[in-house]
């Protein structure tokens, strides 16, 4: 059975400074293309393996933070005719999505904006409530995990999993790589996002009253040619014509010159014959 429509408030993420008072949490990486390229590539065996396990024809699932929408159409193929849901902060990149959903001629998928931290759903509304690198850039973590678990049903599972920048880790050891993490850490905290989530999933989730977690970590890796030139070209894409590199110079964090030599510290990296590179990411699944 469709569910009915409901109203969808516009996603306004937030975070809480020391006296308790809210302040608007800021999406870091924006929507270029050479971030699009990045979450386009994403799938729901490369991105969301530790889920898999728990989904089977007919569940309802709501995708939070879809993206273009790679992970949502795998997850949708999993569990039709289940329903999923895809919600995200962009109305634009939810016109990506759609068309991927089209293009894999899937029609169990529903996509609208809305706010983690107040989702329009009744209760128990879905069997799977699940978000990938979604946690690390809300201003209220916890209280987007309560959120989901107030509307996934009893028996179902909550699943996330966030990267934790201050993991990753490569050879060789090109100088503006470090550089470039620790600028990514200060300015992405300074827009009011956690950037080593990771590890603070099981903390987050345990906060927001969830008691049966298994918690586990997992890890992309860059080491192929093809890999290397793809993860170097579009860090450094980012770095300089993403929302990221602005923000990050409007700020008074760096200035264009230092990011332009960021970026040819990835494009060096890129073109190490031996060069690697691992993201780990912490993963979460809350049994509600």
């Amino acid at each position: 059975m469709r569910r009915s429509a409901v109203a969808w408030r516009p996603y306004r993420p937030s975070s809480r400074t020391e006296s308790g008072a809210v302040k608007d949490a800021v999406y870091t990486h924006g929507h270029h293309e050479s971030v699009l390229r990045s979450h386009r590539w994403r799938t729901a065996g490369n991105s969301a393996a530790y889920l898999l396990g728990e989904l089977r024809p007919g569940l309802e699932v709501l995708d939070v933070g879809c993206g273009p929408g790679t992970i949502t159409a795998d997850l949708a193929e999993r569990v039709a005719p289940g329903r999923v849901t895809a919600v995200d902060a962009s109305a634009g990149v939810l016109e990506q999505a759609r068309a991927a959903a089209a293009e894999r001629g899937l029609d169990t998928v529903e996509f609208a904006v809305a706010d983690v931290h107040a989702l329009d759903f009744p209760d128990d509304s879905f069997d799977v409530v699940h978000a990938h690198q979604v946690l690390q850039h809300v201003g209220d973590p916890v209280g987007a995990l309560r959120e989901m678990r107030r509307v996934c049903r009893p028996g179902g599972v909550v699943a996330v999993r966030d990267s934790d920048y201050a993991g990753f880790t490569w050879f060789p050891e090109v100088p503006e790589l470090a550089e470039w993490l620790a600028l990514y850490r200060r300015v992405a905290r300074a827009n009011g996002g956690e950037p080593d989530a990771g590890r603070r999933l099981l903390s987050w989730a345990r906060a927001a009253g969830f008691t049966d977690i298994t918690a586990g970590a997992s890890m992309w890796c860059f080491a192929t040619p093809g890999d290397r030139a793809w993860w170097s070209g579009l860090w450094a894409d980012r770095t300089t014509r993403s929302a990221y590199g602005r923000l990050a110079v409007e700020a008074g964090h760096t200035s264009p010159e230092q990011l332009a030599a960021l970026a040819e510290g990835w494009r060096e990296w890129g073109r190490h014959d031996d060069g690697w590179f691992g993201v780990p990411h912490g993963e979460i699944l809350c049994r509600v």
